[in-house]
């Protein structure tokens, strides 16, 4: 161009298209944006396996709905928090996740047991979008729908496993055989969140285990609220699986899963006495020999204030026929300390218990009051001092409950299911350890296995919590 030829004019109506077309490419790369934002939901998760199983539910259909499913706060269109409302920590949890999701982005659905309590929720975030208690998977949706429609796909491109979204490893998964409890333990509010039992038709858990084990998962975890209770609701109705007549019932459910061939733990197994029809079958390699039952305390009084089963002699004594019919049963429990009238001696009583019992693997839990649990209103609370050292006391005596016998596991061959492997060798499990809550195996050097396998190893060291072993 020569100087005769130059235009401000024109160089300026240049510059303008050139801005005018970078602010329309910037545009339609914030309009792409805003649209595929549409498209996606975040999902944090909180509280116990029977809440994961929720949350695998809920994400099962929102991919089966074609929304994508995203880590990241800032690339949500919307935010889905499943809460825990079971204790004053697992509350306080609930609330500082929902306020981060709505401090980084805005738009936030909540779920879950702590959705029950919606007015203590709308007090402290009142910008939530919508609430919904536990199990809603229906309302959930619907409240996803009002805020993010259904994005346009193409479901054969999009599809989802046969076993719907998990959330656990592929070799392991959750199998939840029912909602909520007919029992009023006082400590606890789980039936005002999540109702009266509730049974899962037999045939309906029973194809979700097979998909589950068709699909390469090698242990079930079985769970609900009150597992040992399954089918009490149902009346022993029959229905057809496989060809076969089945009554919903625990030990039918416990049969029909043996012959899938793979880990079956059970999980929240309250001590009815028909547990003890279930021993035998554990006995003779038919489920894992395992039971996770939580018995809460020793003290004949603080059980009948509990709501629990309160004869400890009749315990201890089912406890000593079990290992008689099955020598490698391990047996995992919870107890609470520091329960509202707790005495000295009453605490004391439990020790002994936990002397006698020699229980494999315990968890211990401070007494802590709950917003609408009967508990709050009982007598001569116990303070935070005592229930400190109560808890120090009984962690400390299990602790070298468990160091013993664990000890005797040492030179004895064990299955181990491979969780991880990284450059210092492997971690599995063997039958006595439940993923997350449980001790583990460790295979140093043996980097050569992958999540999933299932290998013989004898067992060469122990630990208070833990194992170590060699291949065989």
């Amino acid at each position: 161009m020569t100087a005769q030829q130059f235009d401000p004019k024109q160089t300026t109506t240049l510059e303008t298209a050139e801005k005018t077309l970078k602010q329309n490419v910037q545009n339609g790369s914030s309009q792409l944006a805003d649209d595929n934002k549409h498209k996606k939901v975040g999902f944090v998760s909180l509280g116990c396996p029977k809440n994961l199983v929720d949350s695998e539910r809920i994400l099962t259909q929102l991919r089966t709905e074609g929304y994508e499913v995203v880590p990241s706060y800032d690339d949500a269109g919307i935010v889905i928090v499943n809460t825990c409302g079971f204790i004053d920590s697992a509350v306080q949890e609930s609330l500082d996740t929902i306020g981060e999701a709505l401090k980084e982005n805005g738009k936030v659905l909540v779920t879950g047991c702590l959705g029950a309590k919606e007015d203590e929720i709308k007090e402290v975030h009142p910008g939530v979008l919508g609430i919904t208690g536990p199990h809603a998977y229906e309302n959930v949706m619907q409240q996803v729908h009002q805020h993010l429609p259904k994005p346009e796909h193409d479901p054969y491109m999009q599809l989802v496993p046969d076993t719907g979204i998990k959330l656990t490893p592929k070799h392991y998964a959750y199998l939840k055989i029912s909602e909520g409890c007919n029992h009023r333990c006082t400590f606890c509010i789980i039936p005002s969140m999540r109702g009266d039992l509730d049974s899962r038709p037999i045939a309906e858990v029973l194809n979700e285990a097979k998909r589950l084990k068709d699909a390469g998962v090698k242990e079930l975890l079985v769970i609900s609220q009150d597992t040992s209770a399954y089918g009490v609701d149902l009346k022993n109705k029959t229905e057809f699986w496989d060809g076969m007549p089945l009554k919903a019932n625990f030990k039918t459910l416990c049969e029909q899963l043996n012959k899938l061939g793979i880990w079956a733990r059970l999980h929240y197994v309250y001590p009815y006495p028909h547990v003890d029809d279930i021993v035998p079958m554990m006995a003779e390699g038919k489920l894992l020999p395992y039971l996770d039952i939580p018995f809460q305390h020793a003290s004949k009084r603080i059980l009948k204030l509990m709501k629990r089963p309160g004869n400890v002699d009749k315990t201890l004594e089912r406890i000593q026929k079990w290992r008689e019919i099955c020598p490698e049963l391990v047996i995992r429990s919870t107890f609470i300390v520091g329960f509202p009238g707790e005495t000295d001696a009453e605490f004391e009583e439990l020790l002994e218990f936990l002397e006698t019992a020699q229980l494999d693997r315990v968890g211990c839990f401070k007494y802590s009051p709950v917003e609408g649990a009967a508990a709050n209103d009982l007598p001569d609370q116990v303070s935070e001092e005592i229930k400190e050292e109560r808890f120090h006391r009984f962690m400390s005596l299990q602790q070298q409950i468990s160091e013993k016998r664990l000890a005797q596991r040492v030179g004895k061959v064990y299955q181990i299911l491979i969780d991880e492997v990284d450059e210092e060798g492997a971690i599995g499990r063997c039958f006595a350890d439940a993923p997350e809550i449980d001790g583990v195996v460790y295979l140093n050097d043996d980097t050569e296995l992958k999540a999933g396998d299932l290998v013989e190893a004898k067992i060469i060291a122990s630990d208070e919590y833990d194992l170590w072993a060699e291949r065989v």
